[in-house]
């Protein structure tokens, strides 16, 4: 007769594995951008920092409106106050930067890939690329390249994302660079994503100089439960994060 423990035992290891798969089964890629924005919100606003981007400011939830709280950080409209007061789902890697080049955008643009081409479907609504951003940063930022060359934020007040109009470049926060790094080479492993050589060299030492925390290993373990995937880049790294502060304790 197996005893009361071992029998114990093995429930829970049943009951672990059955939650596992159910969640498993259940989890499934969004089909829309749309789709997309509404998880992004649910998993925001239920388990991760309710909070902009690029510039941390608190974000003000009512009913389906998002908007930013200016007087958490200091934030100073550069031109777009009504932009600027909403919060919008930025894709860290640009839609133009992974469908410019295929045919559906050159037939009709970015709409015309969301309605015929499925793999730009795809990636448009991947989680792992979308964070909350105040609307006039997102729109400011376009589909410049990211870079970094030392300048003085000023152009939001506190904020300290710049974006170079003129050479059609931004340079985000150090806080946020290794997240975009990890995003940008997730992409590129998921969807072939073509990046430049110069790109890639700044990426991997982002990667490197800041990172991952216990936000973004949180937020990587919450898509990964809606969406069906991690992002390898993040999970790897929390994973040995985990380890080195397991063995640390």
């Amino acid at each position: 007769m197996k005893s009361p423990f071992r029998l114990c035992s093995t429930l829970a290891i049943g009951l672990g594995l059955s939650l596992l798969f159910s969640a498993s089964a259940y989890a499934s890629h969004p089909t829309s951008f749309y789709q997309a924005k509404k998880r992004a919100k649910e998993i925001y606003s239920s388990s991760l920092p309710t909070t902009s981007f690029y510039c941390g400011c608190d974000i003000k939830i009512n009913g389906k409106k998002w908007q930013t709280d200016f007087s958490s950080c200091g934030y100073l409209v550069r031109k777009q106050e009504k932009r600027a007061a909403r919060i919008e789902w930025e894709h860290i890697v640009p839609a133009w930067e992974f469908g410019h080049q295929r045919l559906c955008w050159q037939e009709g643009g970015r709409k015309n890939c969301g309605k015929k081409d499925k793999l730009f479907k795809k990636m448009e609504s991947d989680l792992h690329n979308l964070v909350p951003a105040i609307g006039e940063v997102n729109g400011d930022r376009s589909n410049y390249r990211f870079s970094q060359w030392n300048a003085t934020p000023e152009q939001y007040g506190q904020c300290d994302m710049i974006i170079d109009f003129k050479s059609r470049k931004a340079e985000p926060p150090s806080y946020t660079r290794g997240q975009i790094a990890r995003t940008y080479l997730y992409m590129q492993q998921a969807y072939d994503l073509k990046i430049a050589k110069s790109q890639l060299k700044l990426f991997k030492a982002w990667d490197k100089t800041y990172p991952v925390d216990t936000i973004e290993c949180k937020r990587d373990k919450e898509i990964a439960q809606t969406q069906g995937n991690h992002n390898p880049f993040v999970k790897n790294n929390c994973d040995a994060r985990a380890i080195t502060q397991s063995i640390a304790e």
